[in-house]
């Protein structure tokens, strides 16, 4: 697989992806692909990545993966994979999308997530800046994209307190318990589908500590957008259960009335007015001089320590004795 760097497009704290052109037209390859790189010395959550893509590939919601290389450029050894290129950026960049836009998008979401967990695997970090808008110049799909802190479930075996991901999509479980399985990447896809109708942050905390302690003691969950149907409202109550085990799977949601296909082929974007679906009279972005901070970071795999404790006594810990490096952060930064 030989091809040449084009442009970079996106870059975090470890890696970064560049535009990338196949050298070879009987490849097999897309005429422009996505090459996502990192020092070869710090490729494992890389490596990591290529490993799920490949068992992942035969689902058309996943992002696709070419296959990976090594190369040596200016000097430095680098770990490369290529992957399918998503012409229209993160799901993050867009905005004002009408309910029904977001209902399609939604069912996409849950037909990777469904195959995902159907392979037992966990995702670990749906957020918008993790799901990708595809266009093949007539319509728009989006594709689960970002793996580099997915793992496979291990039975038998206590993998609690190794926890992954963004803070603002934690579940309560995850924080509280340390357990992260599929009905934890559920409660993120209800941070992602109330962000998407809302333009901003599910929680509005002045810190990480009080992110926390909000997500993992108490019965408070996000707060559902009044102005989202009826359908939408009880959707996002599905997702949102705070105990894990009634919390809805991602095959459950697909024959939901707000997402199945059936109500989906049944409607057109025409049949809801585009400029102004929910009245977004009080949409505030990020870039709008919201005082919501971001959180956008991720807390790495190795764990915050184990034991049974109790929610509040455990997150005393994670503020106090055992504090994560919120500073390391692989959050990506489009430079398109």
């Amino acid at each position: 697989m030989e091809w040449v760097r084009g442009k970079t497009i996106g870059h975090g704290s470890f890696a970064a992806v560049s535009i990338a052109k196949p050298t070879n037209n009987s490849s097999g390859l897309p005429p422009v692909i996505a090459v996502k790189s990192c020092a070869a010395s710090l490729a494992t959550s890389l490596m990591n990545e290529r490993m799920i893509l490949e068992q992942l590939k035969d689902c058309p919601n996943i992002i696709r993966c070419f296959g990976d290389s090594v190369t040596v450029e200016n000097g430095e050894k680098l770990y490369n994979v290529a992957l399918e290129y998503a012409s229209g950026g993160a799901l993050s960049e867009k905005q004002h999308l009408s309910e029904y836009k977001i209902r399609q998008y939604t069912n996409s979401i849950l037909k990777g997530l469904q195959f995902i967990h159907r392979n037992e695997i966990v995702h670990c970090d749906i957020k918008l800046q993790n799901v990708l808008v595809v266009s093949d110049g007539v319509k728009e799909s989006v594709k689960i994209a970002d793996f580099g802190l997915a793992k496979k479930v291990v039975h038998g075996l206590n993998s609690k307190f190794e926890i992954r991901g963004t803070p603002m999509y934690l579940a309560p479980e995850t924080v509280a318990g340390g357990e992260q399985d599929a009905p934890s990447d559920i409660w993120a896809l209800g941070c992602l589908v109330t962000e998407m109708i809302t333009g901003k942050p599910v929680w509005n905390c002045a810190d990480v500590s009080a992110l926390l302690m909000k997500i993992g003691v108490g019965a408070e969950i996000p707060e559902i957008p009044g102005k989202l149907s009826d359908d939408g409202k009880d959707f996002l109550n599905k997702c949102f259960m705070k105990d894990p085990r009634k919390r809805w799977t991602a095959e459950m949601l697909l024959n939901h009335p707000f997402v199945n296909a059936g109500a989906l082929e049944g409607e057109t974007e025409d049949q809801i007015s585009p400029r102004d679906p929910f009245g977004f009279l009080d949409w505030e972005s990020e870039q709008s001089g919201s005082m919501t901070p971001k959180l956008d970071c991720w807390v790495g795999a190795e764990g915050f320590g184990s034991g049974s404790i109790l929610p509040e006594r455990r997150l005393g810990q994670l503020l106090t004795e055992q504090k994560p490096n919120w500073s390391v952060s692989d959050s990506w930064v489009n430079v398109r």
